[in-house]
């Protein structure tokens, strides 16, 4: 389960990204907080449209942001990136301070917030290929989603007694301190130990292979569907938590950030699981978003605090078990020299959908209540899982539980003035 650890810059990399994570889930949840009850009266509109701004540049600059991270050193680049969030975090935080934030400041942080995101996702998703070695890669990005869930389970509970206590500008300058955690993993970490990774060099049609490579792929293609639909209108947690426990409920600050810790559990649970499995599996990613349709439908019936508490434990399982079986899935049946611009636009997905999905879902919650904005999660689970289903039946002679080889496009990638043809190359994937 934890054999990534043994290598010396996965374990300072992980050690890092929890300190990190921690302070990114306590912004989170100060952010939401303030949206909803501070500047607004539970406007659970304005919150996702909060939302859409710090995830829409995810979509906007997916060929850019892709294409940067396979061609430039992702440490270096993932340096500027933390750093320009740091500064993000402390001038939030200073001007909640000072009392003097209004909405469109927040509006304008995250939006800001979201470009830095955008390029740092597919350079800090990609990098975890240089830390270990191909066959550690599967848990490897299990092992990241731990630590990004255990910070999960730790950020929102402490974001929300520290909110009740002091307020939620200091939340805030918490996160920004924070930084220091992967500041330092990515200054120590050994260079001469990373997994070597030809660099991509500027050359004409770069951002089109990405795309043409993503379109041979059909397997890849019902993947990414399903994670549009479940990351577009499923995984607006932050509005389905933040409103069941407001309006439905009537709890304060402590206890919403308790139920995000709750649901996180679950969470780690579920990354846990996958961290154990040797194989991705192509069913586990349509098993899990089967469950997580099936377990909105219980949450947005539950008829109490408690009862929708323990409801969460659950989703944040199968939420996490699907997203990383998924993640694992695309990285490890993408060649390395691809693995950027996939995860950009993997990413772009995941993320980017949640301009769409978040004022939709904040809307419903607003005219209808949160409970029928959880039913829009449940949908979208049971679509995803309906349509791999689909192809999967239409497709028995290509799938099966064993390990298989799907050839790669026979396709020419530039790479300054040489080029290397990619012929007959094989990855594995696992049904």
């Amino acid at each position: 389960m934890f054999r990534s650890l043994r290598v010396f810059n996965y374990r300072l990399w992980f050690a890092g990204a929890l300190v990190s994570n921690t302070g990114a889930w306590m912004q989170r949840t100060a952010q939401d907080w303030i949206v909803l009850t501070e500047l607004t009266d539970r406007d659970a509109a304005a919150l996702g449209i909060t939302m859409a701004l710090q995830f829409g540049p995810l979509l906007v600059l997916v060929p850019v942001s892709g294409l940067m991270a396979d061609r430039f050193d992702r440490r270096k680049l993932l340096m500027w990136t933390q750093g320009i969030q740091c500064v993000l975090a402390l001038g939030l935080g200073l001007l909640v301070i000072s009392g003097h934030v209004q909405l469109w400041h927040v509006y304008v942080f995250a939006l800001l917030l979201g470009i830095c995101t955008a390029i740092d996702t597919p350079a800090r998703q990609s990098f975890v290929s240089e830390l270990v070695t191909e066959k550690d890669i599967s848990n490897a990005i299990a092992l990241n989603s731990t630590s990004f869930q255990s910070a999960r389970l730790i950020g929102p509970a402490v974001a929300g007694v520290l909110i009740a206590w002091i307020g939620t500008g200091p939340v805030f300058i918490v996160n920004a301190l924070s930084f220091v955690g992967v500041f330092g993993s990515l200054f120590f970490i050994r260079k001469n130990l990373l997994v070597p990774t030809t660099r991509l060099t500027k050359a004409k049609g770069q951002i089109r292979d990405g795309l043409r490579y993503v379109g041979s792929r059909k397997d890849t293609l019902v993947v990414l569907i399903m994670v549009f639909l479940v990351g577009t209108f499923a995984f607006n947690f932050p509005i389905f938590i933040s409103t069941m426990s407001t309006i439905e409920f009537g709890k304060g600050s402590a206890e919403f950030g308790l139920l995000s810790s709750i649901m996180a559990a679950g969470a780690v649970a579920g990354s846990l699981l996958a961290a154990r499995r040797e194989r991705v599996r192509f069913m586990v990613v349509v098993v899990a978003s089967a469950a997580l349709g099936l377990l909105c439908v219980i949450a947005a019936l539950s008829p109490t605090y408690v009862f929708f508490a323990v409801v969460l434990v659950f989703v944040g399982a199968s939420s996490l078990t699907m997203m990383n079986t998924a993640n694992a899935y695309v990285q490890t049946t993408t060649p390395p020299q691809f693995r950027g611009r996939v995860m950009a636009i993997y990413m772009a997905i995941f993320a980017g959908g949640t301009p769409i999905g978040a004022p939709i879902v904040g809307l419903v919650a607003n005219v209808w209540g949160p409970r029928w904005s959880l039913g829009i999660g449940a949908a979208a689970g049971l679509l995803a899982a309906l349509i791999a289903v689909v192809w999967l039946t239409r497709n028995k002679s290509n799938v099966s539980t064993a390990t298989a080889a799907i050839p790669l496009p026979r396709e020419t990638v530039e790479l300054g003035t040489q080029e290397i043809a990619i012929v007959g190359a094989t990855a594995t994937r696992t049904s």
